[in-house]
């Protein structure tokens, strides 16, 4: 596999960067594909309502967004939860991360100089940590806060493609480590998500192109879907965010599952199929976490905290 080149953000345009996330995380889930197997796979429960049709194809895949979707709540929370727990930055460094998130949520748009301070600074809790270092505590972060967060009905769907002999992917802005480990625990095919570069098994506090995010993520399918040989029009993909839409556009099956109210208007326009798996209003604002919170703030501001080996 040759080495992706990083190239600095500011000299990238939108585009560009979305397309060398989606590249890079592509290439970590092919290469991440017959390495050492985690513990045997959690045995998918059973749920009385029917899944949505699933057929087997050889040529098909299926692709589910985790936050919200696969995930009560976001991934990097949860995450973030763990690391703020062992101690890998102190509270002053929160109230400067929670200051962002704040402002990207409340500007409702992103400044580009303002999000490369914010990957700047997320990018340094990590820098200079050994890879297999954030490895190991992701095995022990999924035991602690994730496992006991996986909606049932959603796990059910992505077992009936497995059970249809398909493929099923994971794709998130989450650190393409973090979902590795969640893929490989509930018996997945692989993981799409952000990757960062390391050189020498040491983070260097780079992003290789940006978070997989929105844009990104359906570069990141497409990309897969090209290295697996997959046909795209016989693909599903489920997520509950608009800014998925990219990704689920991309697919001849796209569904919404809990959707937010960006996607639930967009979804009915375009006659998807919708799934809400939430119940009563505690559950329907599941995820606010991730905008504001000590252990989500955490989280959010170290997606870049992911795998990339440079190659020479």
């Amino acid at each position: 596999m040759a080495a992706l080149k990083w190239l600095t953000p500011r000299k990238q345009s939108a585009t560009d960067r979305s397309v060398v996330a989606g590249e890079a995380a592509a290439a970590a889930a092919e290469a991440a594909l017959g390495t050492e197997a985690y513990p045997e796979p959690e045995t998918a429960p059973s749920v009385e309502e029917p899944a949505f049709p699933v057929v087997g194809d050889p040529r098909a895949a299926a692709f589910f967004d985790l936050d919200n979707t696969v995930m009560q709540g976001a991934a990097l929370f949860h995450f973030g939860r763990g690391l703020y727990k062992r101690k890998f930055f102190a509270k002053r460094d929160l109230v400067r991360f929670a200051w962002q998130q704040a402002y990207f949520r409340m500007a409702g748009q992103e400044d580009p100089e303002h999000m490369q301070e914010a990957r700047d600074s997320a990018l340094s809790i990590v820098k200079g940590h050994r890879v297999e270092e954030l490895m190991s505590i992701g095995e022990e972060i999924y035991d602690e806060y994730m496992a006991g967060k996986i909606w049932p009905g959603t796990r059910a769907l992505a077992q009936a493609h497995l059970d249809a002999g398909q493929r099923v992917w994971l794709v998130t802005a989450a650190p393409v480590e973090t979902a590795t480990i969640i893929a490989r625990r509930l018996g997945l095919t692989g993981a799409l998500g952000t990757v960062a570069e390391s050189e020498g098994g040491v983070y260097t506090g780079r992003l290789v192109g940006e978070p997989l995010h929105g844009p990104a993520k359906a570069e990141a399918v497409r990309a897969l879907a090209t290295t697996e040989d997959l046909d795209l029009s016989r693909c599903a993909a489920y997520s509950d965010s608009h800014n998925d839409i990219p990704m689920l556009s991309l697919v001849g099956h796209p569904y919404a599952i809990n959707p937010d109210s960006g996607l639930r208007k967009h979804a009915r326009s375009q006659g998807w199929l919708l799934r809400d798996y939430r119940t009563g209003r505690k559950a329907a604002k599941i995820g606010i976490p991730a905008a504001a919170g000590m252990g989500a703030l955490a989280g959010g501001v170290i997606a870049g905290v992911a795998i990339h080996r440079k190659r020479g």
